[in-house]
C-alpha cells in the first residue's frame, strides 16, 4: 500500500495494466472508524493506493513527518481516472446509489467522455446483503467487462465490500469514492472552490447536513488531533 498526496497523474499507475489496481481513500474520520473496526482497517491497508482525501491527512503528514502531500479528492481521483478512461475507449461501472443518481450520472460521462460505456447497478439500501444480492452485483459488473468500477455504498461499507469481493472481480480498476456519486451527478451541491481551496470543504457540508456529519467533525475529529500530537510526541522522545 502506497499512501501519496503529489500530483495523481504522475504518480498513479496504468489503470489498464495486467495487474488489478485498488484505490482506496482516507480522511481523519476513517482513520478514526479503522481504529475499532479491523476489517474496515484492513482494506484500507491492503489497498494498492491509498490517497489523502482529508485536509487533516495533509496537515498531519507534514505536522508528524515534515513531509509535504496534496490533497487529492475522490473526486479528482474520479475526473482523472474518466479521462484516462475516455481515451482508452473504457467500460466504466458504478456500484451504489439510487436508479436516479446512477442515471444522471450516465447522462452526464456519455455526454462529457463519449468514448466511455457506462453500466451501473443500484444494490438495495440495507447494511449488508445476502448471497444472491452479492451475487448479482459480481454478476451484473463481470458481465459488463468492467475495466473501471467505482463504488459508492458510503465508508466504510464500500471498502469493506470491495476487500471481500476483489477476487471474484474480473475488473482492472476498483476505487470506492462514496459522496462523489452524487457530487458528480449534481443531486448534492459540492462545496465551492472558495471552501475547497481553504482547506475547509467539511464546513459547509457540516453546515448542510449536520445530522449525518456531526460525529465525524465534533468526534473523530478531536481524536484525530489527539493521535497526531500523540505520535509526534512519542517520535520525538524516541529520537
Amino acid at each position: 500500500m502506497k499512501l501519496f498526496g503529489y500530483e495523481i497523474r504522475d504518480e498513479l499507475p496504468n489503470i489498464f495494466s495486467n495487474k488489478k489496481i485498488i484505490v482506496n481513500t482516507i480522511n481523519p474520520h476513517s482513520y478514526c472508524v479503522a481504529k475499532s473496526d479491523s476489517i474496515f482497517r484492513k482494506s484500507l491497508l491492503d489497498s494498492d493506493y491509498l490517497i489523502p482525501d482529508g485536509i487533516g491527512i495533509v496537515l498531519a503528514t507534514k505536522f508528524i513527518y515534515g513531509k509535504r502531500i496534496k490533497k487529492i479528492s475522490g473526486f479528482d481521483l474520479h475526473k482523472f481516472t474518466l479521462e484516462i478512461a475516455e481515451k482508452s475507449s473504457a467500460k466504466v461501472f458504478y456500484l451504489g446509489a439510487t436508479e436516479n443518481t446512477l442515471l444522471k450520472i450516465k447522462s452526464k460521462v456519455n455526454f462529457e467522455y463519449p468514448n466511455i460505456q457506462v453500466g451501473s447497478f443500484s444494490p438495495p439500501f440495507k447494511p449488508s446483503f445476502t448471497k444472491e444480492e452479492n451475487q448479482l452485483m459480481l454478476d451484473k459488473i463481470n458481465s459488463f467487462n468492467t475495466d473501471v468500477l467505482f463504488v459508492g455504498m458510503t465508508a466504510p461499507k464500500q471498502e469493506k465490500w470491495i476487500q471481500e469481493n476483489k477476487d471474484k472481480l474480473n475488473v482492472k480498476f476498483i476505487s470506492g469514492i462514496g459522496a462523489v456519486f452524487d457530487f458528480y451527478a449534481g443531486t448534492v451541491e459540492r462545496p465551492s472552490k472558495f471552501w475547497i481551496d481553504l482547506g475547509l470543504e467539511w464546513l459547509p457540508r457540516l453546515i448542510g447536513e449536520p445530522r449525518r456529519l456531526w460525529k465525524r467533525n465534533f468526534i473523530s475529529t478531536p481524536e484525530f488531533i489527539f493521535d497526531v500530537i500523540k505520535l509526534k510526541l512519542l517520535g520525538t522522545s524516541n529520537k
